[in-house]
């Protein structure tokens, strides 16, 4: 590797050296900013796939409520009747 940058610099001389030195520098920026671009567009994926997630996670988290209203609701009514369907021994027992 050496001996090439050496026999390029003899032949192009320092502005050679430096067009060679400029074209890798903006080789390896292409390279960077097309790996910053890849990171980017996943972490946008994934935003999307978050706000997804905790969307269905608050609507769970509605309806889970709900329901605990209603139940509670429920047993609060038929806290004082007898149990309909309840088995005949449970019903003397009762």
């Amino acid at each position: 590797m050496e001996q090439d940058l050496l026999n390029f610099a003899t032949q192009f001389g320092a502005a050679g050296l430096i067009a060679w030195m400029w074209l890798s520098e903006r080789r390896h920026a292409a390279t960077r900013e097309a790996q910053l671009s890849e990171a980017h567009e996943r972490l946008a994926q994934s935003r999307v796939a978050l706000d997804s997630l905790l969307t269905v996670v608050a609507d769970n988290t509605r309806a889970l409520a709900s329901l605990e209203a209603t139940q509670r609701a429920l047993l609060a009514a038929g806290a004082g009747r007898p149990r309909e369907h309840a088995a005949p021994d449970e019903r003397s027992a009762a």
